[in-house]
């Protein structure tokens, strides 16, 4: 649904960088949690990560970047013993998909570049209930969402979250902006879950690169996979790793 966000107007040089301070502590934040989690992945398998995207009209900026930035997680979980993804997005009043179970970067490129973005409410709901039906058909490593918003029944969604937790899949929820409602849900889902929440800065495409490929490390081989591949990187993905001893 097409929102007006904080802070999206003129601002001030100093604003923008309480802005980026704040978000690089909430990426550390994350990555905190991320440290207490444990990877399900068994030793010679594929991990399995269902990447959730809300696709409701003010969602187009960040479908077209992580469109380009899944590229990155794939090639990430590669280098571990590589990732099998889902991709999931709600738009409209009722419309919630999934894809099949896809390996290749390209693939899953290529179907989101079929999505365009359109109005309509979250479904947030729909998507945890589905990755619930999906880990007991075989089981999933991790749930990726990436939204702005919250317009559902609270109570009905922490339901779905919670049976979720009970099957061992962690949510990591990601928020674009700073929507106190969604904030509030967001957390919860996480702590339901066993996963974890982070929030980053309106087209900030760095900040959501780091956290799909932290994420797509740890579905493909925990958390000793993630400081591998941080050891591997820049500058900047060293200093994410320092958060993690």
């Amino acid at each position: 649904m097409s929102k007006q966000r904080p802070g999206t107007g003129p601002d001030t040089g100093s604003k923008n960088e309480v802005a980026q301070t704040s978000s690089r502590a909430d990426i550390d934040a994350f990555l905190t949690q991320v440290r207490t989690l444990t990877s399900t992945t068994a030793p010679g398998q594929r991990g399995r990560l269902i990447f959730a995207l809300d696709a409701t009209m003010s969602r187009q900026p960040t479908w077209n970047t992580a469109r380009r930035l899944q590229i990155e997680m794939f090639a990430e979980a590669a280098a571990v013993g590589g990732l099998d993804v889902q991709l999931v997005y709600y738009r409209g009043l009722a419309e919630c998909r999934a894809s099949g179970w896809v390996s290749e970067a390209e693939r899953l490129a290529g179907l989101m570049e079929r999505i365009d973005c359109r109005g309509g409410h979250t479904q947030i709901g729909k998507i945890l209930s589905h990755a619930r039906h999906e880990t007991q058909r075989m089981k999933v490593q991790a749930l990726v969402f990436v939204g702005d918003a919250m317009e559902e029944a609270i109570d009905d969604v922490c339901s779905s979250a919670g049976e979720l937790g009970l099957l061992g899949v962690p949510a990591f929820m990601f928020q674009e902006g700073d929507d106190p409602v969604a904030e509030q849900a967001y957390r919860e889902i996480a702590r339901l879950t066993k996963g974890a929440y982070c929030r980053f800065d309106p087209g900030a495409a760095q900040q959501l690169a780091e956290l799909l490929r932290a994420v797509a490390a740890y579905a493909a081989g925990g958390l000793k996979a993630l400081a591998d591949v941080s050891r591997r990187s820049g500058a900047a993905t060293q200093k994410l790793l320092e958060q993690l001893r």
